[in-house]
């Protein structure tokens, strides 16, 4: 009886564990800035929203796992999730040669093109390397923009940033002539009462894919192809099902996944 017990009781155990094992996979911790609205913002009361958090959670909905999110500064973010502190990023990212060495990218969720925004009363016209001589140029630092900044603007005085909000904040007060980052990010600040200050200059053209990439897709560490997949199988089916129009539709007046590659 006793060793009868103590086998049930052992095997029980190992269910529980086994059970407790299987929680853990189905969980998938997301990492992203929370600074980068409309597509992924921290709430006064803490709570992250935006495009890219609904997106993420369609993924995880679609997958039948569990989504947790973390809050984590840009400049940071790679070698966060390098060293385990969540297991995918869905932050806006730019899926670029220089970042695929470091880690692995699902195809593109969505891909909008950068712009030029500057002071109503600019006397700018254009937002090329020559329009911009001797100005001074915010832009978010090791983000895609800031590559094209630095590489383009080589007569120009560029000004790095933590993240959108306070290039926003110097340009608005005087202290930029001009702010390059997503056209999405620039019109929505535009559209607010701290943006008033301020339009859309224009954009660079033609938009150098060497530069910015395909599109903005989520990273996973190195190797880690399974989830890749996963996560890529999961991106289709939400545009196929019509989840993703019905998120793309909460935020944007058009389609933001760009063109069909």
């Amino acid at each position: 009886m006793r060793i009868a017990l103590r086998i049930a009781l052992a095997a029980s155990a190992a269910l529980l564990t086994l059970g407790v094992a299987q929680a853990q996979e189905k969980t998938l911790r997301i990492g992203t800035e929370g600074a980068y609205p409309p597509f992924n913002n921290l709430t006064s009361d803490g709570q992250l929203v935006g495009f890219d958090i609904d997106i993420a959670k369609a993924l995880c909905d679609e997958m039948k796992v569990k989504c947790t999110f973390v809050a984590q500064d840009w400049d940071g973010i790679i070698p966060a999730l390098q060293a385990g502190k969540f297991d995918a990023i869905v932050a806006s990212m730019s899926i670029t040669p220089e970042r695929k060495e470091k880690v692995d990218f699902t195809h593109k969720y969505y891909n909008t093109p950068s712009a030029l925004a500057v002071p109503k009363d600019s006397t700018l016209k254009g937002v090329t390397k020559e329009d911009l001589a001797g100005k001074t140029v915010g832009v978010a630092t090791t983000t895609t923009h800031f590559n094209y900044a630095t590489k383009t603007f080589t007569d120009s005085t560029v000004k790095g940033y933590p993240s959108s909000p306070e290039e926003q904040a110097d340009l608005a007060n005087g202290r930029l002539d001009a702010i390059e980052d997503d056209i999405v990010v620039l019109q929505q600040w535009l559209d607010s009462p701290d943006g008033a200050c301020c339009k859309i200059l224009g954009q660079p053209s033609p938009q150098p894919v060497e530069i910015f990439g395909p599109g903005a897709g989520i990273a996973v560490r190195k190797g880690e192809t399974d989830l890749v997949n996963k996560l890529n199988a999961a991106i289709d089916a939400i545009r196929a099902n019509g989840k993703y129009k019905e998120i793309n539709d909460k935020y944007f007046k058009f389609d933001v996944f760009g063109a069909e590659s």
